[in-house]
């Protein structure tokens, strides 16, 4: 009986060198694909694309496959990145890297491993496929799942083992066709484990550095990448009650719950004659109707939490809405389960959360991501909040900016 191929997506990083091995070692034949997503300022000390290529072709000599370079630059800038822009011009804050995982790394790689004569793919993403019958839900076994019909069999989207490393959240949109094409070799692992597999077979990139941020804008300052592609319309900064604080360069490079980069920090807010008066500022809201960015003091303010959202262009992993009820959602990565109750309106494809504990900047263009247990069921594109849907005050005249010291 010939071997099962599987196409492996080698990033140069440690997760999907092992997860390349794993598969070796429990008999699939193994082709490695190195997926080659930006070229913009490709020799700028920002991008790592030739080092991860390098990385890449290493840990295929080690392991002993065959691995290709292959150029996806022109779909992720068709699906993924004119997404992207499109969603901060309108001042929202998008993930793209839901969307690259959804369009690039299960489409168009997933169409080029089948054009291979793949089984499966596999990547080294924290999270798990399981496959249970499509008429109780009890799961199957390969062997089990290879008589059945394919009517007859769902596939279910599980968080990784660790719950540091889980990344179900950015592959909540995936079909049913696609999971059935998947395995994610570490995602029954802890990340220390897969460190420990990577030094004692001796791969390059055992201690290499995990990537962090959305992969095409690398280390390089967020809001000096942005600028290269969007229009900045400076504005006010105004505080809960209305008042001009400051000055902002354009809404599109600020997010909800933002700390850092306003240059507020001298200004006396609420309760200026209490210790409130020291607490940092926070971005609050944004009115694109008015490019006025509202900023609010301390943390734990009102303006900055929501009991309740809405979402937009949903997606269920099992191919239909699960009933409504009580589940747990994220609204955020690393964000721990949130107990929610789903409800689906009679019109359209949205959804609403109402939460049991108010949740912490809520922001538009992020993705709310429900679940049952381990199980990802899906999720949407948060279109509004509580807190985003609050009445603003009026806007009146600046104040004056003082020097806060210390005592």
């Amino acid at each position: 009986m010939a071997k099962q191929r599987v196409v492996v997506g080698l990033s140069g990083g440690v997760d999907s060198a092992v997860s390349a091995y794993l598969l070796k070692q429990q008999g699939y034949e193994v082709v490695g694909i190195f997926m080659k997503n930006w070229e913009d300022d490709d020799d700028s000390e920002y991008c790592s694309s030739r080092q991860d290529w390098l990385d890449a072709a290493s840990v295929a000599d080690v392991i002993g496959i065959d691995v290709e370079h292959v150029n996806f630059a022109a779909e992720y800038k068709d699906r993924v990145f004119a997404e992207f822009l499109r969603e901060y011009q309108a001042g929202r804050t998008p993930n793209p890297d839901i969307l690259c995982n959804a369009e690039i790394k299960f489409k168009a790689f997933l169409d080029h491993a089948m054009r291979l004569g793949a089984d499966k793919i596999a990547t080294g993403h924290y999270a798990r496929v399981r496959a249970v019958r499509a008429r109780d839900g009890q799961p199957l076994t390969e062997g089990e799942v290879a008589t059945l019909p394919p009517d007859q069999v769902r596939y279910q989207l599980l968080k990784g083992v660790d719950p540091g490393k889980d990344q179900s959240y950015f592959l909540h949109r995936l079909t049913q066709a696609q999971l059935a094409r998947a395995i994610f070799p570490v995602g029954h692992l802890h990340k220390r484990e897969v460190r420990r597999i990577a030094a004692e077979i001796g791969l390059p990139n055992a201690r290499k550095k995990d990537s962090t941020g959305i992969c095409f804008i690398g280390e390089r300052p967020f809001r000096e990448f942005l600028q290269r592609y969007l229009d900045g319309t400076p504005g006010p900064i105004v505080d809960e009650q209305g008042r001009e604080i400051g000055r902002h360069v354009g809404l599109s490079f600020y997010t909800l719950g933002q700390r850092q980069g306003l240059g507020i920090g001298g200004v006396r807010g609420r309760d200026t004659d209490q210790r409130g008066a020291h607490a940092p500022w926070f971005v609050a809201r944004k009115d694109p109707a008015t490019h006025t960015l509202w900023a609010v003091q301390g943390h734990d303010h009102p303006w900055l939490q929501s009991r309740w959202l809405r979402a937009e262009d949903v997606s269920w992993i099992a191919g239909a809405a699960p009933a409504p009820g009580a589940y747990a959602a994220k609204t955020r990565y690393r964000q721990a389960d949130a107990a929610c109750t789903l409800e689906l309106p009679g019109s359209g494809d949205g959804l609403v959360l109402r939460f049991a504990e108010p949740q912490w900047a809520v922001t538009p263009g992020q993705s709310a991501v429900l679940y049952d247990g381990e199980v990802c069921l899906g999720g949407g594109v948060i279109h509004s909040a509580e807190a985003t849907e609050r009445p603003l005050p009026a806007v009146v005249r600046p104040i004056t900016r003082r020097r806060v010291h210390a005592r």
